[in-house]
């Protein structure tokens, strides 16, 4: 596949795609009033969206507080 940057385009095409990328519509590009290609942003996925994909880990996490001494209590003043 071919690839370019965006900065690469003329500057009437750089506007229509920063508008589809802002309205998350597609562009449709006709030739001779017949859809002739459409360019559609790439929609991200959220954090959320990513991390329902992934598979459950199997392992057991170390144990980090190890050896470590208990902590204190702490008393808050009012």
């Amino acid at each position: 596949m071919t690839q370019i940057t965006l900065s690469d385009l003329p500057e009437t095409i750089q506007t229509l795609l920063n508008q589809a990328q802002k309205t998350g519509e597609p562009l449709t590009i006709t030739q001779n009033g017949i859809p002739f290609a459409i360019i559609s942003p790439i929609k991200k996925k959220s954090l959320l969206e990513t991390l329902s994909t992934l598979e459950p880990l199997d392992e057991d996490f170390a144990d980090v507080d190890e050896g470590l001494l208990p902590l204190d209590d702490i008393e808050f003043s009012k």
